[in-house]
């Protein structure tokens, strides 16, 4: 069992909460409203951290809250979106999941999660193992998140280190541009088929 922290508690935040919970992980979630040394006290104690905010909110956190995710496992489901969710903001040279690491200086940040939309972040609608869920990051930290989304039931694979986000971002906006710009709706998601 782990000790999960999920910072947000929108449609992503909520959907990562449900499916830890019902994994028998631990599972705190924490918002803008959330006690300041809670946090910290929640976050000190974690194996993983699930940053489930906007993208542009993550400096925004107290810094108490950043300091504490020094040697932790970050787990970054959040993507550089415009406001209308048709671009990015961010691309080619940089990527969400970079800036993220950069916000969090001494945190092991692992990109996983933000091309599976909202409603599908607890993958229970689906069958078991059948979301394909990229992973990006350092070599340990992404193989803990691998094993872990993989026991919530998604299909989890590290695809390289965390400058990969760069390509995992545009494959969120293609999803986001199916669902909603193109009526597909929430219930599509990625799958990975191996012969």
């Amino acid at each position: 069992m782990a000790k999960i922290v999920v910072i947000g508690t929108g449609n992503v935040g909520s959907g990562i909460r449900q499916a830890a919970a019902a994994q028998h992980h631990e599972v705190v979630s924490l918002n803008t409203s959330s006690q300041l040394e809670d946090g910290r006290n929640a976050i000190a104690s974690a194996d993983f951290i699930f940053i489930a905010i906007p993208f542009a909110a993550v400096v925004d956190l107290p810094q108490g809250w950043k300091d504490e995710t020094r040697g932790r496992i970050v787990v970054d489901a959040t993507n550089p979106l415009t406001a209308d969710f048709a671009n990015l903001t961010v691309g080619f040279s940089d990527s969400a999941g970079e800036q993220v690491a950069a916000a969090l200086p001494g945190a092991q940040v692992v990109k996983a999660l933000n091309a599976v939309l909202a409603p599908n972040q607890d993958p229970s609608a689906f069958p078991t193992g059948s979301i394909f869920v990229p992973v990006a990051g350092e070599e340990s930290a992404a193989k803990s998140v691998t094993d872990l989304l993989n026991g919530l039931g998604f299909d989890a694979q590290v695809v390289g280190d965390l400058s990969c986000s760069r390509y995992l971002e545009p494959l969120a906006e293609l999803m986001i541009h199916l669902a909603y710009m193109e009526g597909q709706g929430t219930g599509i998601a990625l799958q990975l088929m191996r012969a």
